[in-house]
């Protein structure tokens, strides 16, 4: 049972399987299928194959993936990967066992995101609104910045989002999110404000291209690309511009970061953890306790401040 053909058609089924029944999302599959194929070509240089892999295969794989620099965080995505593969063969007949299902894997080390202060994400979304090499350019890099702020969405989310999301002037606008999920997140005034001129801008140059016989994007955030819509990539250097712009260090800066900042702030000011789940369309609520950092802070210094046994000692 193995070689490289049923290795592949291994690989294959299980990415198959993992897009019509789990719904991955498409980075899923892509990081899945990377990891993978980096485990058979380590088996192979081995002699070995995915059928033949014991447990100590996978070890030994693992403490290569260490040895080779490799976070924790990818070689802990790398075992489940590995995990949930085997757990597919074994579902379909062609595995007795799962030499990866007994292993503790690494851990992802749960470091606190990188935020924004309230005044430097003023200072980004000013600076958004007057960006641009013309008034198309500045209109939708105000509408980008606001509505990213605005609902935390990812940035997958914010340049695939269709036209029809947002007709309407909506005070709520349904997301799809990983795996097909689907969430309505608010939008603040200032970001239907931006919407506003915006698709007013978009209407017009539709009428144009009507006229002209050419067809209008279906994407809020159209693109030249083979997909029709603004790429990540570009947005994510556009971002480092506008924050330069703000005069805000671009180092500290990246689409993520918004989300983070949107997560952050809303903790600060009072929301619930559930809220903030579900509007960030995390699958756990683990995923965002990691904001619940924002109230130590808070906490501290309400105990420095206010706590008896914080003042310092009155002399006698």
């Amino acid at each position: 049972m193995g070689g490289p053909a049923t290795d592949a058609l291994w690989i294959s089924g299980f990415l198959a399987a993992a897009a019509a029944d789990l719904g991955a999302a498409r980075n899923t599959q892509l990081a899945y299928g990377r990891d993978l194929l980096d485990f058979l070509g380590w088996l192979e240089r081995r002699a070995a194959g995915l059928g033949t892999a014991s447990r100590a295969d996978v070890e030994d794989y693992l403490i290569y993936c260490e040895a080779q620099g490799l976070s924790k965080a990818t070689r802990a995505r790398r075992l489940s990967a590995i995990r949930q593969l085997y757990r597919f063969a074994l579902e379909e007949g062609w595995r007795k066992e799962n030499p990866a299902l007994q292993l503790k894997g690494p851990g992802a080390a749960k470091s606190l995101p990188k935020t924004l202060s309230l005044a430097e994400v003023d200072r980004i979304l000013a600076a958004a609104a007057g960006y641009g090499r013309s008034p198309a350019d500045r209109l939708r890099n105000r509408a980008l910045l606001n509505l990213l702020y605005a609902t935390g969405m990812r940035v997958s989310e914010l340049v695939t989002l269709p036209l029809a999301a947002v007709r309407g002037d909506p005070q709520m606008i349904l997301v799809k999110g990983k795996g097909d999920k689907e969430r309505l997140v608010p939008l603040s005034p200032p970001a239907r404000d931006a919407l506003r001129d915006w698709l007013a801008h978009l209407d017009a140059e539709a009428e144009g291209a009507r006229k002209a016989g050419k067809p209008a994007s279906k994407f809020l955030f159209a693109g030249p690309g083979v997909e029709g819509h603004l790429t990540r990539q570009h947005f994510y250097l556009l971002i480092k511009d506008i924050a330069v712009a703000g005069g805000v260090s671009p180092a500290l800066v990246t689409p993520h970061t918004l989300r983070h900042a949107f997560a952050t702030h809303l903790l600060a000011g009072g929301a619930d953890l559930m809220v903030i789940q579900t509007l960030l369309g995390h699958a756990d609520v683990a995923t965002t306790e990691i904001y619940t950092h924002v109230l130590d802070a808070q906490l501290k210094d309400l105990v420095l401040t206010h706590h008896p046994l914080a003042k310092p000692a009155r002399k006698a």
